[in-house]
């Protein structure tokens, strides 16, 4: 009966000692795995995930910047039209109706002029 249990002491000995060997051979392969992972997305020239969020964040931020410019710009386009509008129509009213009445004039023909009135 003692060599029996001799034989099943040396057995699980033997056993623990083969998982110890797995579990480091498991280990050492999960290490190799990661170096050479880590040596490959080296070599992608990635970038990391903290300078990707700070990139994004200052697009964001540029791309508000160009909205809120751009409706800016929307606003003081519309002041120099209607500025401009306003502007021409208190200038020239009558040179507006005569710049009208030579495109409605037939080419090659004479116009009449006006005659002066005395004020």
């Amino acid at each position: 009966m003692s060599a029996n249990r001799r034989i099943l002491d040396d057995v699980s000995r033997l056993a623990t000692s083969a998982a110890g060997l797995v579990q480091g051979a498991g280990r050492e392969a999960e290490n190799l795995l990661r170096l050479r992972l880590e040596r490959l997305l080296d070599s992608m020239d990635l970038v990391p995930r903290e300078e990707f969020e700070a990139v994004k964040a200052m697009a964001a931020k540029a791309r508000a910047e160009n909205e809120a410019l751009a409706d800016r710009l929307a606003v003081l386009e519309g002041v120099i039209q209607t500025g401009n509008a306003k502007s021409a129509a208190q200038a020239a009213p009558s040179a507006t109706r005569r710049s009208a009445a030579k495109a409605r004039a037939k080419p090659g023909v004479k116009t009449k002029k006006a005659p002066k009135t005395a004020k």
